[in-house]
């Protein structure tokens, strides 16, 4: 399209100067009449023809430009979509630490919590264990009620290893606790009151001081039994506590595992997404690079046309130069005629006075001439209209065909753009074509290493061939000397009959037949 917009530009024919001259010649200043007509075309249709190739040049240009600017503002989306999404992800993963950190500060705290619980649980064991260190009063062996207290001790004991996740099988342990001390304060009244029958013959202040004794037993027992009640109660509560925090914990942690999991397939969306758009960037980006070559090419066409034009230029300078010299000869001339100008005015005065007379005249004269004008003028307006008619349809035709040529220059475009269009498939089936002649020659020496191979195998064939017909000839000579020996056994008979058995050792084979025999005939 460049090459040949360039091309009809340099093969146009030169403007001529007169149409020109015209526009840039001042109004006041005739140019004289020149005897020899201007050659070439009308200057009005070489005008409108180099106008409308400058108005198809400008309004190509002017959509390369909005081509370029639309594919900036495409790859500025790009990068804005891009900076969104680095953005996003950026805040997920922040979120995503902080959860992991809040979860991992969670796990500590749970941590010590559980320490801390098994601390007070060893403290409580410790207490309910030192009762049984001290030094009991005299008093006979427990009874059996006192073994269910080790047991639930033991019990006691024994959680301290599970998980905080056991909080609820400790809440029922309560009431047992509970049942556990009255058995063993019922069990201390009981052997007060047993060890009361062999006391009796204790003096009364030996019965008084095991009684207070027994009654600050009692007393110390009721004490440790509040203060074990209390820190039960207690360590339930902070094991609730816990237990709460911990169901919380486990619903966070699921629910970010769950929001984990989507912003993970969010994120493979997203990949996939990028993928995509680089994808069809990439695309974008060699389109816009060709449009570029192509727009190049176009301005280098341009660069030339305006060169041309740059020298145009410069030869109708010279002749505007040569015309402002012809002008200012005009204005000497028109001087010239203003001088006589003034001198034809007095004669016009002295005319006018004449007129004067002669319109008089005339008057009268129109007077009567005027019924001969009135037909006359009737006649005039007929053929007024009938002009006015003509110009009318010659106004309508000037419209079509202005139509037709519109129609026609877009055809002309379009026709160019047709040839841009089949300028690049032959490109491509030039390139096309380059790499089927390629294969091709890969092809041919492909062929001709076959028939190398192939005439090396023809060779060894031949080879094959004389060898064969070799051992053919002396297989048929081995034969006939293998015939001739089987014919000598008769000859050395009858050799013998007619000899005599003195010639019978001289009837020995030749050692070459022998071999030859033997190689045969195995």
């Amino acid at each position: 399209m460049s090459q040949s917009g360039a091309s009809r530009l340099a093969g146009s024919p030169p403007l001529p100067g007169g149409s020109l001259l015209a526009l840039l010649a001042p109004e006041s200043s005739p140019s004289p009449p020149s005897g020899t007509p201007s050659p070439g075309p009308p200057p009005a249709l070489l005008e409108g023809d180099w106008e409308g190739r400058e108005e198809l040049r400008l309004r190509e240009l002017e959509e390369a430009r909005a081509r370029a600017a639309q594919m900036e503002k495409t790859m500025r989306w790009w990068s804005d979509c891009t900076a969104n999404w680095r953005e996003k992800w950026s805040k997920v993963r922040a979120e995503r630490n902080r959860a992991r950190e809040e979860v991992r500060q969670l796990r500590h705290r749970l941590e010590a919590l559980t320490k801390e619980l098994a601390s007070l649980r060893r403290d409580r064991d410790r207490d309910r264990d030192r009762p049984d260190e001290r030094p009991p009063p005299p008093r006979p062996q427990p009874s059996p009620g006192n073994p269910p207290a080790t047991d639930g001790a033991e019990a006691d004991a024994g959680p301290e290893h599970e998980p905080v996740r056991d909080v609820g099988a400790e809440v029922p342990q309560k009431g047992k606790e509970l049942e556990l001390m009255e058995n063993i304060l019922t069990s201390k009244q009981d052997e007060s009151w047993e060890q009361r029958g062999p006391r009796a013959s204790f003096s009364r202040q030996e019965r008084s001081r095991l009684l207070w004794e027994d009654v600050s037993v009692m007393e110390e027992d009721a004490t440790k039994v509040t203060a074990l009640k209390l820190r039960l109660d207690e360590s339930q509560k902070v094991l609730l506590k816990e237990r709460e925090d911990k169901l919380a914990l486990s619903k966070n942690i699921e629910k970010l595992e769950g929001e984990l999991s989507q912003w993970k397939i969010k994120y493979e969306e997203l990949n996939k997404n990028k993928q995509e758009v680089m994808k069809q960037l990439n695309i974008l980006k060699e389109i816009h690079q060709d449009e570029l070559g192509r727009i190049s090419e176009d301005l280098e066409d341009e660069l030339g046309a305006r060169s041309s034009m740059d020298k145009k230029l410069a030869e109708l300078r010279a002749e505007m130069e040569r015309l402002q010299a012809e002008n200012a000869a005009e204005w000497g001339r028109r001087e010239r005629l203003e001088t006589e100008k003034l001198n034809l005015e007095r004669e016009n005065k002295k005319l006018r006075a004449q007129i004067e007379d002669l319109e008089e005249v005339l008057a009268r004269k129109r007077r009567q001439t005027a019924s001969a004008l009135d037909t006359d003028l009737k006649t005039i307006q007929a053929e007024l209209f009938e002009k006015n008619k003509e110009l009318a349809d010659l106004k309508h035709i000037h419209t079509k065909l202005k139509k037709q040529y519109q129609e026609k220059m877009a055809e002309l475009a379009h026709a160019n753009r047709r040839v841009e269009q089949h300028e690049a498939e032959v490109k491509k089936l030039r390139l096309r074509v380059e790499e089927l002649k390629k294969e091709l020659a890969q092809a041919e020496d492909e062929l001709d290493e076959a028939h190398n191979q192939t005439r090396k195998l023809q060779r060894s064939l031949d080879e094959q061939t004389e060898q064969s017909e070799s051992f053919q000839v002396q297989l048929e000579h081995l034969q006939s000397r293998l015939r001739r020996q089987q014919s000598t056994p008769l000859f050395g008979k009858m050799r013998s009959t007619r000899f005599g058995p003195d010639d019978a050792g001289d009837g020995t084979s030749d050692p070459d037949e022998d071999e030859d025999l033997q190689i045969q005939v195995p």
